[in-house]
């Protein structure tokens, strides 16, 4: 029984692993690759050190599984890497995803009827290219994460990227058909340093970098192959999943009929792309989900690892009206106020550890409420259930309260990591060891099913969130 290897890079790391025909996920491989933080505000990562984490974990795991029909790639997106295409060697560090070194360039476009966010490729592109003299860029090449791995696999051979991380670089046409001249010319990007967007399943060339030089097959960005992991391949299916942030997707019937934010605050995203046609979707994310639990570990020392704060939370049966809004960064989709912060509400004497941790993950099941309601609003259909994975989906006391506040069944993936199975699917689809995404929809088999119970209270809980807004009115005011 062969199968498909897959390499999942995360923000803090890479793990590679093989998944089997029958959708079981073996033969895992994990190496950390931390970002680092120069100053505040800045995010960088050794992109050669990337690599070669990805190379040694791949190889790992087709040593212990292999031989593999196919490889596929799963990448945090918009993570922005410059090279020197003689040497294969970054010409500086990679700018993360969540720097914001550029959050100037973005305001001085928006002035020109430009909307990009300091969270795209596009500024960080053109803040590396700067670097180097002019005269030194026919030489470069840019990628996001997946083309760096696939430049990396196939030993210098493939300059791709596939749709869905095209999509969220900042300089891709309404329709996803071309890159965006405006944009390029704007920010004196030339067109020669772009990789070429090819499709997110269909045999790409030999990843000669691995023994057996399987086909590189398969790949997109983080959420896209969740949403694909979680067999959210038809109109009116959505998944959530909760990491350190958490992100929302879900497939359309068509283009969305917005260019960057819809009215309840979605993005429209390329699901996939297959024979040269995306598939659309809709995003909506909290920019903290996990992190809250991290708060209370790390820095209250409330509970005294992640796990613990379902036990904790399960020794009261409600908070006692105390209400936590997650907004440790501020609040993403739908309410897009930067300078909203952290608000705990309620608090009497006798609040205790239980309550305190249960509010936390309350307030975050709500936010997730929140992107359900608002990609509803965008995508113009209604969830029968959502499908979750993420580390908060292994937390009972969660995943009941996201029931209760959605109101509706809630699917748990039978992997935490849905993005591996994404990737595979995708990579599988193109050599036949699933036939389509008919075959992806019939291997969804949740972990479990949790029905909604008691029903939440949405009022207060909007209430709760009016008085986080606007803490720093000056961050508030920010817009992209």
């Amino acid at each position: 029984m062969a199968g498909i290897l897959v390499v999942d890079v995360g923000t803090s790391g890479v793990r590679a692993a093989i998944v089997r025909p029958d959708a079981s996920v073996t033969h895992v491989h994990y190496r950390s690759v931390l970002p680092t933080s120069p100053e505040p505000s800045l995010v960088e990562f050794d992109a050669r050190a990337l690599a070669t984490a990805a190379l040694d974990v791949a190889r790992a795991s087709l040593a212990d599984g292999g031989p593999v029909d196919a490889v596929g790639i799963a990448n945090q997106r918009a993570s922005t890497i410059v090279w020197d295409r003689r040497t294969g060697e970054p010409i500086a560090p990679g700018v993360g995803w969540q720097d914001l070194r550029t959050v100037g360039t973005c305001l001085v476009l928006q002035g020109d009827g430009i909307r990009l966010t300091p969270n795209a490729s596009a500024t960080k592109l053109a803040y590396l290219l700067g670097l180097r003299p002019r005269e030194e860029w026919p030489n470069l090449a840019f990628g996001t994460v997946d083309t760096w791995l696939a430049w990396t696999l196939t030993e210098g051979r493939l300059h791709v990227t596939d749709g869905t991380n095209a999509g969220v670089t900042g300089l891709r046409s309404r329709d996803s058909s071309d890159w965006n001249h405006r944009t390029l010319e704007a920010l004196d990007i030339p067109e020669g340093v772009l990789p070429s967007v090819v499709d997110s399943t269909g045999v790409l060339g030999a990843a000669t970098a691995l023994e057996g030089a399987p086909p590189l097959a398969g790949m997109a960005g983080d959420q896209q192959a969740s949403l694909v992991g979680q067999a959210c391949v038809r109109p009116g299916l959505a998944k959530i999943t909760f990491g350190t942030g958490g992100m929302l997707d879900a497939c359309v019937a068509q283009r969305p009929d917005f260019d960057a934010r819809g009215a309840g605050g979605c993005f429209p995203i390329v699901a996939w792309q297959a024979g040269g046609v995306p598939t659309w979707g809709v995003e909506a994310m909290m920019l903290a989900a996990g992190t809250n639990v991290e708060w209370l570990r790390d820095d209250l020392g409330v509970i005294a690892s992640a796990a613990e704060s379902d036990e904790v939370a399960a020794r009261c049966a409600d908070t006692g009206d105390v209400w936590y809004v997650p907004a440790l960064l501020g609040l993403g989709t739908p309410y897009w106020d930067f300078g909203a912060r952290g608000t705990l509400l309620g608090v009497t004497r006798g609040t205790g550890r239980p309550e305190l941790v249960r509010a936390v993950l309350e307030g975050v099941a709500h936010r997730g409420t929140d992107l359900v309601e608002a990609a509803e609003t965008d995508a113009g259909v209604s969830f029968p259930s959502l499908r979750i994975d993420g580390g908060m989906s292994d937390n009972d006391t969660f995943v009941q309260a996201l029931a209760d506040a959605s109101g509706r069944p809630v699917e748990v993936a039978p992997v935490t990591e849905a993005t591996t199975l994404g990737a595979a699917f995708l990579a599988g689809m193109a050599v036949g060891v699933w036939s389509g995404v008919d075959d992806v929809a019939a291997a969804w088999h949740p972990a479990r099913t949790v029905e909604p119970g008691k029903q939440a209270d949405r009022d207060r809980w909007h209430e709760a969130v009016e008085r986080s807004k606007r803490w720093y009115p000056d961050l508030s005011a920010l817009d992209f």
